[in-house]
C-alpha cells in the first residue's frame, strides 16, 4: 500500500462520502415505518450490486451489534460477523454522534489485511431514532477508482511512472560511471604517496561529488514519482523533487568551491578571488532555495485551508 493513495483519498474524501451516501440512500431509504428492520436487511443484496467493488456489507443495531453475516465475495469474510460487538469502531460511534452518513479514515482490514474505508448509513424510525446502521467496507484502491481515477489506473500515470523509472536507471548508470572513474583515479596512485598529484585528487573528488549529487536526485525521483512514497514536509508537497535537486546542486557546488579555495591557495593565489565568487554564488542559491521553500510552504498551507 502506498502513502500516495492515502494522500489522494484525503483530497477526494468529501466527494467519496457524497457519492457513497447517495448510492446507499438510493438503494435503502434512511427512514422506515413501524420499525421493520428486516425490510432494510432484505435490501442489502441489492446494495451489493450497486456497490460491486465493496469488500463487505453488513448492518449494526443501535448498540453496535452486527445483525447479519457479512455479504461479501471474499471467502475470508463471507458469512461471518453476526453477533459481533462493533460499538468501539469509528464508523459506529461517529455515525451515532453525527447522525448522518459518514466515511472513515483508511485502516487495515482484520479479514484481508488490506487498507479499507467504511461508509456507514444510519436508518431512522418515524420518531428520528436510530434503528440500525448499514456499513459498507471498500478497499482504499477501489474507492479511488470509483470517485477519482488516479495513478492506480490512469494510462498517463503509468506512462509517467515508467518514464521516471527509465530516467532513474539512466541517471543511475551515469552516477555509477562517475563513481568508478573517481575511484580509478584514486587507485591509480597506488600506495606510493610520492606519486599523488593534487590536480588529479581534485578531479577525482569532483567526480565523486557529482556522483553523490546525482544519486541523491535519483533517490528522490524514484521514491516519489515511481514508488509513490510520502513527500516530506517543509517545502510544499508538490515541489519536493525540485528542492532535493537544488539541494544536491548546492551541496556539490559548496564542496567544489571549498576545493577551489585550497587548490588556488596552493597553486595560484592570484586566482583565489574566483573561488570567492563561487562561494558567493552558492550563498545566493542557498538564500533563493530558502525563500522558495518558505513561499511554497505558505502556498501549500493556504491551499489546504
Amino acid at each position: 500500500m502506498q502513502i500516495k493513495e492515502i494522500e489522494e483519498y484525503a483530497q477526494v474524501r468529501t466527494k467519496a462520502r457524497a457519492y457513497l451516501c447517495y448510492v446507499m440512500g438510493r438503494s435503502i431509504s434512511n427512514t422506515i415505518r413501524s420499525g421493520d428492520i428486516q425490510s432494510v436487511l432484505d435490501k442489502l443484496d441489492n446494495l451489493k450490486q450497486s456497490i460491486d467493488k465493496s469488500e463487505a456489507i453488513y448492518a449494526l443495531d443501535k448498540d453496535g451489534i452486527q445483525l447479519v453475516d457479512n455479504i461479501s465475495k471474499c471467502k475470508t469474510l463471507k458469512g461471518l460477523g453476526k453477533g459481533e460487538d462493533r460499538s468501539d469502531r469509528a464508523y459506529y460511534y461517529r455515525t451515532i454522534q453525527e447522525h448522518r452518513c459518514s466515511l472513515t479514515d483508511p485502516y487495515p482490514s482484520l479479514g484481508t489485511n488490506k487498507m479499507v474505508v467504511t461508509a456507514s448509513f444510519p436508518i431512522y424510525d418515524e420518531e428520528n431514532e436510530i434503528l440500525c446502521i448499514i456499513c459498507v467496507d471498500i478497499e482504499l484502491e477501489n474507492i479511488l477508482r470509483m470517485v477519482h481515477p488516479s495513478s492506480i489506473d490512469s494510462i498517463t500515470g503509468k506512462i509517467s511512472k515508467l518514464t521516471y523509472a527509465i530516467f532513474s536507471i539512466a541517471l543511475g548508470a551515469v552516477s555509477i560511471l562517475l563513481f568508478l572513474k573517481g575511484v580509478i583515479i584514486f587507485m591509480h596512485f597506488g600506495l606510493d604517496l610520492s606519486k599523488i598529484n593534487i590536480n588529479e585528487i581534485f578531479k577525482a573528488t569532483i567526480l565523486l561529488t557529482l556522483s553523490l549529487a546525482i544519486f541523491d536526485l535519483i533517490k528522490a525521483i524514484f521514491e516519489e514519482e515511481v514508488l509513490g512514497k510520502e513527500k516530506k514536509d517543509g517545502s510544499g508537497d508538490s515541489h519536493q523533487t525540485m528542492v532535493r535537486f537544488l539541494g544536491s546542486i548546492i551541496i556539490a557546488l559548496s564542496i567544489e568551491s571549498l576545493m577551489l579555495v585550497f587548490k588556488f591557495a596552493l597553486t595560484a593565489p592570484d586566482k583565489l578571488e574566483y573561488a570567492v565568487y563561487l562561494i558567493g554564488a552558492v550563498s545566493v542559491l542557498l538564500v533563493s532555495l530558502s525563500l522558495y521553500m518558505k513561499f511554497s510552504r505558505i502556498e501549500s498551507t493556504g491551499n489546504k485551508r
